[in-house]
């Protein structure tokens, strides 16, 4: 991602390429799924590993959930297996909310959002503004799919790296790892990218008798 296509003519040339080929690296197809994507659904299926501890491996965690987004700089994550959660991002507050103990968490988006994988695909307006927070480097092409390892500048947050795996010019999966050594991998299936959308799909309530904490 060091190469930043700003001609709308290389845009569509990639798009072009990239519907019947493999596009040439994952540079390219996140080039291209920041400027034309502005909008999103998918499926998801999310797995987490924690390091192992004296020998023992630790079993993965797995949970089911849908996913959209709407440039700039918002989004929603919607678990439903094994347990009802939701992340949403307005564009001002990111709300998440726990549906079992009815508890809402909120925090300034701003603050929070900078160097985070919803970030990285679905909130920033194009490659320059993810330039500025993360260093990003092509991989090489495994399971079909194009990568891009995407290092945060930032040293002070618990997000040590991400791999992005692009389908042509689709999200296909994340692959986060955090500074403790936890991995948690996205696959995501039947994405559809711009959508028609309003603003109020991105709109967050709290429900009556949550417990609400401001962070």
């Amino acid at each position: 991602m060091n190469t930043f296509f700003s001609r709308t003519a290389i845009a569509t040339l990639l798009i072009a390429g990239c519907a019947h080929l493999a596009c040439a690296d994952g540079l390219e197809s996140l080039e291209v799924f920041v400027k034309t994507a502005k909008s999103g659904r998918a499926d998801f299926t999310q797995t987490v590993t924690s390091p192992s501890k004296e020998g023992q491996v630790a079993k993965p965690r797995s949970s089911t959930g849908s996913f959209e987004f709407q440039r700039p700089n918002r989004f929603k994550f919607s678990y439903k297996k094994p347990f009802e959660q939701l992340i949403v991002a307005d564009g001002q507050t990111l709300w998440l909310y726990d549906v079992d103990l009815n508890q809402v968490t909120t925090r300034k988006q701003g603050a929070v959002l900078g160097s985070t994988p919803a970030a990285l695909i679905a909130s920033a307006p194009d490659l320059k503004a993810l330039q500025a927070d993360f260093t990003l480097q092509a991989e090489p092409e495994k399971d079909g799919l194009q990568w891009v390892l995407a290092t945060p500048k930032s040293k002070d947050g618990q997000l040590q790296s991400i791999r992005v795996g692009f389908r042509g010019v689709d999200l296909a999966a994340l692959e986060i790892q955090d500074s403790f050594g936890q991995r948690s991998v996205l696959s995501f299936t039947h994405v559809q990218t711009n959508l028609a959308q309003g603003a109020d799909n991105f709109q967050f309530k709290p429900p009556a008798g949550a417990d609400v904490i401001r962070q």
